[in-house]
């Protein structure tokens, strides 16, 4: 199958499925769940709303999603690596995501923050899937370039987010918005928006659903994995990816980096800026709209610069940048520099697009095919494990141990520091693999010069 080429369409279809996952990503999970949760944390079980903070109460909500898609993604991927296609199980975790998110905010405080936990598995589920894709609608030699195309394209989609919330969260100026969202006056304007999210979720999904070709596999003898095995299967996974150079370590690097990126835009930093420099919530939008700027700017270059340097070189490289973003994020609240929030959401939002261009082509390259989707699960799992550790430990540090939140700042900038010094021992040469592996068929990036 060396010689698979993708259609434009389905290359297309593929990448704009990056901006549907992104509405929700910034529009739930960055910006108005954490908003309406800082509003409505008295409500809340006194154990969940300590302090009178959402800071606790955002961390268990997304500490016990992660701890679903830790036992899940990688049965998800092993399943789809069994059955040779992928798209069933992209369809149903979609709808997993849409559903619970198009209720959240019309239930009291506590079934919320559930409703949102369960649209988080269905999420991160379908990411699984999804980057488990991309040897689908890309070759060797552009893999990076499509990588980028999707996190630039994707991006796009915040600014969908921000539209919906500037239209309808001010209900009585834009009736017509209200009308093409299907709501009546008596709900209120974050219903609206997350409502709305939800559709729009769905609708920019179905070119995928519909048009993405995935290469042709065999389906693997035997009867599928099963969820009950599903923690054995892990740890085989494991032991198989030890056996393969550079993969444990990676991943061991990735926990460490992910934890700090996806605790930030996990919702924290809309907390932070809240909180600690009193941004309002317009000033909120436009620190976002900023970092979405970086972000598309930042995938879109990331991912010429993988195919032209290689992702190794690439992600350490932002790993740097993400060390300077969160000092400017220190400084801004130990000072109180307002503006200096600004800058790390513009550098923040380019290292951002670029660590996701770079580190998903950076596990195929060192994935053998046969096991293309499995490994993806693990990189996932690793990923959401680090959402449960990042965000408890800012939730103990800021609502149990009275700690401001630049010290959990600080400690997510420890652990980009820890990931960077793991990752020096992982090289991004292109493997020879056996027979067994899936021999050349992972449509893999040429070495980097």
């Amino acid at each position: 199958m060396d010689d698979w080429r993708p259609t434009r369409l389905s290359t297309a279809s593929w990448a704009i499925y990056d901006l549907a996952n992104t509405i929700f990503a910034l529009g739930v999970s960055s910006l108005y769940f954490p908003q309406w949760l800082t509003l409505h944390a008295g409500e809340l079980p006194g154990w969940l709303g300590s302090s009178g903070t959402a800071d606790l109460a955002l961390a268990v909500a997304l500490n016990s999603a992660m701890v679903v898609v830790i036992v899940l993604g990688p049965w998800i991927g092993a399943r789809s690596d069994h059955r040779g296609r992928r798209m069933g199980y992209l369809v149903a975790a979609t709808v997993l995501a849409v559903t619970p998110t198009s209720l959240i905010a019309t239930v009291p405080a506590a079934a919320s923050l559930g409703l949102f936990a369960l649209a988080l598995v269905g999420f991160n589920l379908g990411s699984v899937v999804y980057d488990a894709l991309l040897p689908d609608v890309s070759t060797r030699e552009n893999i990076g370039r499509v990588s980028g195309v999707g996190i630039g394209v994707g991006y796009l989609g915040s600014f969908v987010a921000v539209v919906i919330g500037a239209l309808l969260l001010v209900r009585t100026e834009h009736p017509a918005a209200l009308v093409i969202a299907g709501i009546t006056s008596d709900v209120t304007g974050f219903a609206a928006v997350f409502r709305t999210i939800a559709l729009f979720f769905l609708v920019f999904a179905l070119p995928t659903f519909l048009f993405v070709r995935e290469r042709p596999r065999d389906p693997r003898p035997g009867r599928p994995p099963a969820l009950r095995r599903s923690l054995r299967g892990l740890l085989e996974s494991w032991r198989r990816a030890a056996t393969h150079r550079g993969v444990t370590r990676f991943l061991i690097g990735r926990f460490f980096y992910t934890d700090a990126i996806n605790t930030l835009i996990g919702g924290f930093l809309t907390i932070f800026v809240i909180e600690e420099l009193d941004f309002t919530p317009a000033e909120v939008q436009g620190l976002l709209t900023v970092a979405i700027l970086g972000a598309i700017l930042g995938g879109l270059v990331g991912g010429r610069l993988v195919d032209r340097f290689g992702p190794r070189r690439l992600l350490h490289g932002v790993l740097h940048a993400w060390l300077v973003a969160l000092g400017f994020g220190i400084v801004a609240g130990l000072v109180d520099i307002g503006p200096l929030a600004w800058a790390l959401g513009a550098l923040g939002g380019l290292a951002l697009g670029a660590t996701w261009a770079a580190d998903r082509v950076y596990m195929q390259r060192i994935s053998p095919p046969r096991f293309l989707g499995e490994f993806y699960g693990l990189y996932a799992t690793v990923g959401r494990f680090a959402t449960v550790l990042g965000p408890l430990l800012w939730g103990l540090l800021v609502s149990v141990a009275g700690l401001p939140r630049e010290a959990a700042l600080a400690m997510l900038a420890g652990f980009i520091v820890i990931g960077r010094l793991v990752l020096q021992g992982v090289d991004d040469e292109v493997r020879t693999w056996a027979p067994g592996d899936g021999g050349s068929l992972a449509g893999a990036p040429p070495a980097a010069p």
